[in-house]
């Protein structure tokens, strides 16, 4: 892509998802995402109803009455774009990549967080970190963070999603909220790796995952004999499209695939939402934003 194709890209992206988080998410993302945590305001005598745990036994000590600590929620939030650029990602039988599809639900995310005025940062990794974009704010920041979405080059092509979610919690001190952008395609982890490897970064974190698929990574299209190259091992295989068999053994993986993300998810206690290459992005995301701003 040369730089006049890439910067009128950018320009694209930067219009449509501008529109799309000032009309449609900017009340949405605000109650989803209310603050990173609360912070301490004032001593003030207790009144009936308080929360015990709020008590502040040196001050209740000192007077010899019950004093409790008075916390006011943090609006600024620092956000964590963790983007998977390993090969698998360069796939698409719809109109985009799914790496394409994902550097613009990531821009949307970007754009909402500087609306909100909370920092952005972005991880971008494979079977190791490839780049780190610390947070920060502004908008010169995140067309930076856009053209890096277009244009990286990552050097490795496998995937190693757990390695990315310790990076996130050694590097981000700071509670943080995390979006998780992958397909999730890794070559020997088991459920049990990726559970617990959510549920540890969302300990420190507020982790969301965001699942992007493509219809043409579990239904074949009809077309003989033909040569697969794996994106991620390079390895060439010769498949029979029209395999009735082969059809049915590969919707059935798929399906026991989706089944065991969902409950990896939902054991680590990470929201997520799955977003197809095929289909608007604006709904999954409404949906899972207006899930959390409910609670």
């Amino acid at each position: 892509m040369d730089s006049k194709e890439l910067l009128s890209k950018i320009r694209r992206i930067e219009i449509k998802t501008r529109r799309m988080t000032s009309q449609v998410f900017a009340g949405e993302y605000h109650s989803a995402f209310k603050g990173q945590g609360m912070a301490f305001s004032e001593v003030r005598e207790y009144q009936y109803g308080d929360p015990i745990r709020n008590i502040d036994w040196n001050v209740t000590a000192r007077f010899n009455r019950p004093f409790i600590k008075v916390f006011e929620e943090e609006r600024e939030l620092t956000v964590m774009l963790l983007v998977d650029v390993s090969g698998s990602n360069e796939f698409g039988t719809a109109e985009n990549l799914k790496r394409e599809y994902m550097t613009e639900v990531a821009a949307v995310i970007a754009f909402s967080a500087i609306q909100n005025n909370d920092k952005i940062g972005v991880i971008f990794f494979t079977d190791q970190i490839e780049k780190f974009i610390p947070p920060k704010k502004g908008k010169k920041h995140i067309m930076r963070i856009i053209l890096e979405l277009l244009n990286f080059q990552p050097e490795r092509k496998t995937t190693d999603v757990s390695n990315a979610l310790k990076y996130l919690t050694n590097a981000i001190k700071k509670r943080s909220t995390a979006f998780l952008l992958s397909d999730f395609i890794e070559t020997g982890v088991s459920n049990e790796e990726l559970q617990n490897s959510l549920t540890l970064a969302n300990k420190k974190h507020d982790l969301v995952g965001l699942l992007i698929q493509d219809k043409g990574e579990f239904s074949l299209p009809n077309i003989g004999l033909s040569q697969f190259r794996d994106p991620e091992t390079g390895e060439i295989r010769w498949i029979d499209t029209s395999d009735k068999k082969l059809k049915q053994k590969l919707s059935n993986w798929w399906n026991q695939r989706n089944i065991d993300l969902d409950e990896s998810f939902r054991r680590s206690g990470v929201d997520y939402a799955t977003i197809q290459t095929d289909q608007d992005y604006v709904q999954p995301l409404m949906k899972l934003f207006k899930r959390r701003g409910q609670r």
